[in-house]
């Protein structure tokens, strides 16, 4: 008899049944577009499927633990009791400490993890190998502040059935990194030039950081989402021209993401940022590329001069 390699799964509880799905099923549910009866060409109806591209995703937002059943926040409650309770911790700090010891990571795996955009609850995260629970984790911070951000990559899957997360239907993101950080140490890896004034150009990139992370107010699934997203976090050579334009008198104008001429079997974008003069009215913009074909984004062009053609 063949032996079949057993493959890690992803389990959440339910009141009427167990959900048992692994991270490669729902990859590849979300990467292959079903064929459609009675097609009028079954062979191409079955490349079509066989060659779609998963969607990608790259999101800033905020994580945080929910509870898709009753029985579980019991369990945690009995856990803490279990160590002995906590002294002097609020309810978030408490969770936090008792879901940090290593005998209580049964919790942390079946806990319903969402991420966050503004508020808004966007999706469901599975990480694609269960020791990325840490991940998770480490994002759920015991004394959360307004400028926390999480940067999460992955693929977009189904949509999340009701029973999956206590009744929140929203898309499930398969991950594979997370970044967490906050505002304050983002700003402070930034830095300026020797002929900038420190305290000028950590005044205009937090206002152009907060602009970005308004503007990039999204589940981050497009083209122009991801690479928008992956400069906010990942470019600080915008910080640093957005400094020098408010420098000489311009405020920010707007952000528009094109497809880029150069694109060809690659997805490459061009994200241009303006400027306009306070004095003169005239706009200035420049622009940056940024490859998107694949699920982690990256530069292919440094911030240079646009001309409108």
């Amino acid at each position: 008899m063949e032996e079949t390699q057993a493959r890690p799964e992803t389990s959440i509880q339910t009141n009427d049944a167990v959900i048992s799905r692994t991270s490669s099923e729902l990859l590849t549910s979300a990467a292959v577009t079903p064929q459609h009866a009675g097609a009028s060409c079954p062979t191409c109806a079955a490349a079509q499927g066989q060659g779609a591209q998963p969607s990608y995703a790259y999101v800033i937002g905020r994580i945080e633990p929910r509870f898709p059943l009753l029985s579980l926040e019991k369990e945690l409650a009995q856990a803490t009791r279990r160590g002995g309770g906590p002294v002097d911790l609020n309810d978030r700090q408490t969770m936090q400490k008792v879901l940090s010891e290593p005998n209580n990571r049964y919790i942390v795996r079946q806990l319903c993890w969402v991420l966050r955009v503004q508020g808004i609850e966007t999706c469901i995260l599975v990480p694609r190998d269960p020791a990325d629970y840490l991940l998770l984790l480490e994002a759920y911070r015991a004394s959360p502040n307004p400028g926390d951000l999480d940067v999460v990559i992955g693929i977009r899957g189904p949509m999340a059935s009701p029973a999956m997360c206590n009744g929140l239907v929203v898309p499930i993101l398969i991950f594979d990194q997370i970044y967490s950080f906050d505002r304050e140490s983002l700003l402070g890896a930034i830095k300026p030039s020797k002929d900038t004034d420190s305290k000028k150009f950590s005044a205009a990139a937090a206002e152009m950081l907060d602009r970005i992370v308004q503007q990039s107010d999204n589940a981050g699934n497009s083209d122009s989402d991801r690479a928008l997203n992956y400069l906010a976090v990942r470019y600080d050579q915008i910080y640093a021209t957005a400094a020098n334009a408010f420098a000489h008198n311009s405020s920010f104008t707007s952000i528009d993401v094109l497809p880029s001429p150069l694109s060809g079997t690659r997805k490459i974008v061009q994200v241009i940022f303006t400027f306009t003069s306070r004095e003169t009215d005239v706009t200035s913009k420049y622009f940056v590329r940024v490859d998107v074909t694949e699920e982690f984004p990256f530069l292919v062009t440094k911030m240079s001069p646009y001309y409108d053609r």
